[in-house]
């Protein structure tokens, strides 16, 4: 018998699935059940691929490679999420155009990929960079414009000078970019935007029908933060009003002061009323290097100002209230105004001390002198001899609250409203590498392109890096200047951001050739939605939004054929170094090359390990121990097949003898394969081969099974022993094994033997053997003997399967 050479080997089948087309999906055989399998695809950097990203990858590929050879049609692709900010610092750097470093990087990716004997479709491979996809992306951007849902506004911004760009708030860490560490302030700007909020009902409704882990939808649930409650008119004391929201309006009788937002309009509209400017204006200049995060979550905060000379009327008792700032509110959230109740709402509360305004308790409960009192009582205060809320004392907070919304309601000044902490996505950044926005700004308005002008390919520039606060597209003077049918203006210069692309990605490979239409909508309605997603949780609340937001507004315009993309998804847990230090750009001296590891242990031995490793949802440090054993398991699964003393054993006719053995694994990996239980279906096959090392007759179609089990985790090793076993032609489409139930149940059962409780022995006895039966058995157990022999024998006890005890004197 050969050696096991992993490097021939994984040559060889890899290039016969190449020049065969194996994988190659047929989209439009709907004669099969269908099966879509899909891994969030990666962003082509310099790097390559690390030793986590096949984690997630072969999960995919096992169960796609299961599905197939259950019968169903299965679509597997893999591409690139091309655009980005790597591609453009590597062309301001060296002044050579992006494209060519993001195509040499997408060769680099492709070329791991195969080696790791993926079963993608590479006819499908897409990049959302290509002017052939992008088209798409901007038609999608041009239907949302004029449906009303891609907006041009005025709005507050995180804008990172030395990136020259605005950033989102998860790319935003601690005042400062995540790539790079630059300063980021926030200052208004003329931006795109996507109306999210106008998804929120029917994203939060869609969460109920999709197979997700359930802390990724607590996730999204809180991200986009639906509180129902009443938005309240305040008139402000000389002229103008604004409005709030809260969802306990019954605490409005002890509103002792308001906050605005230090950077909203309300501030500025009211500038020329106020008697302290400088302070106003420099705390407002101090909020602008704030982060939202350090504003909201993170913050418990006591900072602002107050606007002396400007105050506001409560509308329920009439009284005037002092209007203060404060960066906890945003001008990009609600109203941009909150009222301030410090005797039941902490925040308040430390705002108050801070500043030294006065409290008012109108819920019963507790002494409100040390902490607020945020629980549920009664509006009256018997205590301290108080009845703050007029006609609403003694009402219970659920009472109040109907009874204070009716009365404002009939003043006119208040509406019962759901409100969102989910706001507008930003959809522009001032960067080259990126979606061409397809409009012209005009003197009389956007101007949207016709669909025979996109794609609207990016221009080649001197110079990618923008000048002044301006996107590098300023500098494309010609490609800027529109003059077209009449019409005259100035491209939009911001692209589009990365998260385009990949908001609907999972439409396109099903039809990526279709030049006419974003996808055939009956290969649409066929093969959507995805059946299995697999990626990471970091993307809880970026990627998976913007892509079931996209998604649903494709479906309500009668194009996606699923109100929801990804039916079941899949958080993969990361890899980490020996050192339990997460791989990646940030570490890259932890970082395992899988190239090395398939150079010198073979690309089965990497995927076999990794699925071995635990759990696929949990978080495992890499062990080069691991990778060794998984290597030995495999040479010892090839010698099984190969080796000449066992070759010998092998017979054709069928043999009893590994019988519930091999029915057992067959139903351990099936169902563990079907729950991506990889680590427990392993475990399962070392047990059979074990077994079969022992045996002495091997039989040909036990050891089939096995290798049709086993090849979806090394598919190379099952071509290669399929191939060994007598077969022409690839296993991949061969038909999964099947067990038998009735050779799962044990033929016999074993009893521990014990003399006055003390075990003495074990025996083994048919499943059905008579009381009578295991008594005799067990008393002519030499080990029993010992203990009863000259012994009186007052009782057997015998549990039917379970335990034999013998009480003697």
């Amino acid at each position: 018998m050969k050696e096991y050479n992993h490097l021939e080997i994984e040559k060889k089948w890899q290039k016969y699935w190449e020049d065969n087309h194996t994988f190659k999906t047929d989209v439009w055989d709907f004669s099969k059940p269908k099966f879509y399998a899909l891994d969030m695809f990666p962003y082509p950097s310099g790097v390559g691929l690390h030793a986590g990203h096949p984690e997630g990858y072969t999960a995919t590929d096992i169960i796609s490679r299961m599905k197939r050879m259950q019968g169903y049609n299965v679509l597997h692709p893999m591409g690139y999420d091309s655009f980005g900010l790597p591609a453009e610092q590597y062309a301001i750097q060296t002044g050579n155009h992006p494209e060519g470093f993001t195509v040499k990087n997408i060769e680099t990716f492709t070329k791991q990929l195969k080696e790791l004997g993926f079963d993608y479709d590479w006819d499908k491979c897409i990049s959302t960079s290509d002017p052939s996809f992008y088209h798409w992306t901007q038609w999608i951007f041009k239907n949302l414009f004029q449906d009303g849902y891609a907006k041009y506004i005025d709005m507050p911004v995180n804008w990172c000078e030395e990136l020259g760009t605005v950033l989102s708030n998860d790319e935003v860490i601690d005042g400062k970019s995540e790539r790079g560490g630059f300063p980021v302030i926030r200052k208004n700007m003329k931006q795109w935007v996507i109306d999210q909020p106008a998804f929120a009902e029917e994203l939060l409704e869609g969460l109920d029908t999709i197979d997700w882990p359930e802390s990724t939808k607590e996730m999204q649930r809180n991200w986009i933060g639906k509180s129902t409650g009443v938005e309240v008119d305040f008139n402000i004391v000389g002229g103008g009003k604004f409005s709030i929201f809260t969802t306990c309006i019954e605490t409005i009788y002890g509103i002792t002061f308001m906050v605005l937002a230090p950077e909203g309009q309300i501030v500025q509209d009211l500038m020329d009323r106020i008697e302290n400017k400088d302070e106003v204006n420099a705390y407002i200049k101090e909020t602008a290097s704030k982060s939202e995060l350090d504003r909201t979550e993170l913050n418990k905060g006591k900072t602002g100002c107050p606007l002396k000379g400007v105050s506001c009327i409560n509308p329920v008792n009439g009284k005037e209230v002092p209007i203060f700032i404060g960066d906890f509110v945003l001008a990009s959230y609600g109203t941009g105004a909150v009222m301030a109740v410090p005797s039941h709402d902490q925040r308040d509360f430390e705002y108050a001390i801070a500043h030294k305004i006065p409290m008012i308790q109108v819920i019963s409960g507790a002494d409100v002198s040390e902490a607020a009192y945020e629980k549920s009582g009664y509006l009256e205060n018997p205590e301290a001899k108080l009845m703050n809320s007029m006609e609403f004392d003694g009402m219970s907070v659920m009472e109040a609250k109907e009874a204070i919304t009716k009365k404002l309601e009939a003043m006119g000044v208040a509406r019962r409203v759901a409100n969102y902490r989910f706001r507008e996505w930003i959809f522009a950044r001032q960067r080259y590498w990126g979606e061409p926005v397809p409009v012209v700004h005009t003197e009389n308005g956007v101007y949207v392109l016709p669909d025979e002008e996109l794609p609207l390919v990016l221009p080649e520039l001197d110079d990618y890096k923008g000048k002044n606060g301006k996107a590098p597209l300023e500098n494309a003077e010609e490609w800027k200047h529109y003059n077209k049918n009449g019409v005259t203006g100035l491209r939009e210069t911001s692209t589009m951001p990365g998260s385009a692309g990949s908001s609907w990605y999972y439409l396109r490979y099903i039809d990526p050739k279709n030049d006419k239409e974003l996808a055939n909508k009956e290969l649409l309605k066929h093969w959507m939605p995805v059946d299995l997603y697999i990626g990471g949780p970091e993307h809880a609340v970026g990627h998976l939004i913007y892509s079931r937001i996209w998604n649903r507004y494709l479906y309500n315009k009668g194009i996606a054929p699923t109100k929801e993309p990804f039916q079941k998804l899949v958080h993969q847990g990361m890899i980490l170094g020996e050192n339990g230090i997460k791989m990646g750009k940030r570490f890259p001296k932890y970082v395992i090359n899988p190239s090395d590891i398939v150079k010198n242990y073979g690309a089965d031995t990497l995927r076999l390990y990794e699925m071995f490793m635990g759990p696929l949802e949990a978080s495992k440090p890499w062990n080069p121990n691991g990778v060794d054993g998984a290597r030995k398991f495999i040479e010892r699964v090839y010698r099984l097949v190969c080796a000449d003393e066992y070759v010998a054993k092998q017979t054709k006719e069928y043999d009893k003898s590994l019988e519930k053995s091999y029915n057992k694994m067959v139903q351990k990996v099936s169902a563990d394969f079907e729950n991506l239980g990889f680590n427990t279906a392993i475990s399962a096959m070392m047990v059979f081969v074990n077994d079969a090392y022992k045996a002495d007759k091997l039989y040909i179609g036990y050891l089939e099974g096995l290798v049709k089990l086993i090849s979806p985790v090394c598919p190379h090793l099952g071509e290669e022993l399929w191939e060994a076993l007598g077969h022409k032609g690839t296993i991949a489409y061969e038909p999964w094994p099947t067990y038998d139930p009735a050779k799962l149940v044990d033929s016999t059962v074993k009893y521990p033997v014990s003399v006055n409780g003390k075990l003495r022995d074990t025996i083994e006895a048919d499943v059905e053997a008579t009381k009578e039966e295991l008594e005799a058995m067990a008393l002519a157990s030499e080990r029993v003997k010992k203990y009863t022999e000259g012994h009186t024998i007052v009782k057997m006890i015998v549990v039917p399967k379970k335990i034999i005890n013998i009480v003697v004197k």
